[in-house]
């Protein structure tokens, strides 16, 4: 899959697994913060979000320290899971 498709996937899943009603996915940068500024993202978004992405992605994802840069941003989750796939 190609990288601009990846992030694509990943955007119109967090829309819609963390029921961002009327958010256009495409609207959200690659590269904007998902958790304080940007998206404003919390705690249980994030668990949400890492159970969707394992599911739908195929992908395991790392705890602690890791996931957080991992859940950087849009580019991240999705710089990740190609990682993953490759590996």
């Amino acid at each position: 899959m190609h990288a601009a498709q990846l992030r694509s996937q990943v955007k119109r899943l967090i829309v819609a697994e963390l029921n961002l009603k009327g958010r256009d996915p495409e609207t959200i940068e690659d590269d904007a913060p998902l958790f304080g500024e940007g998206l404003r993202l919390d705690s249980l978004d994030a668990l949400q979000l890492a159970v969707a992405v394992e599911e739908q992605l195929g992908v395991r994802l790392p705890d602690g320290d890791e996931a957080r840069s991992v859940f950087r941003s849009v580019r991240a989750i999705a710089d990740y899971v190609e990682r993953a796939r490759r590996a």
